[in-house]
């Protein structure tokens, strides 16, 4: 299993809140907990329909990319997963955008 970092976008099967399956997506490294364990932020490329989500821009991106040039992280769409259901790494977003989708998780679980 390779080293993820915050701030790195990976590709996952990411599961419905529901748990009934997954969708193979992009999700946001936001923690890199002990083991092999991380805590990874849904990305999406639909608009969103509340106030939590971050857009993400081609020019967000220190490396890597998406194929979509605008999509959304989700803040409020969080879990926790080993490494190794990581499918492959697509980038790693500049620290600014990253310090910006840590202020909305903050801002999310003080309310």
């Amino acid at each position: 299993m390779a080293a993820f970092v915050k701030g790195e976008v990976v590709i996952v099967p990411f599961p419905f809140s529901n748990f009934s399956g997954a969708k193979r997506r992009p999700a946001l490294v936001v923690a890199n907990l002990s083991g092999d364990d991380f805590i990874l932020c849904q990305i999406t490329s639909q608009p969103p329909r509340d106030t939590y989500s971050v857009s993400l821009q081609s020019s967000d991106f220190s490396s890597g990319s998406l194929p979509i040039s605008t999509s959304y992280i989700r803040p409020n769409k969080l879990f926790t997963a080993d490494g190794n259901i990581v499918l492959r790494s697509a980038g790693t977003i500049k620290s600014t955008k990253s310090d910006e989708v840590i202020r909305k998780l903050v801002e999310i679980l003080n309310n």
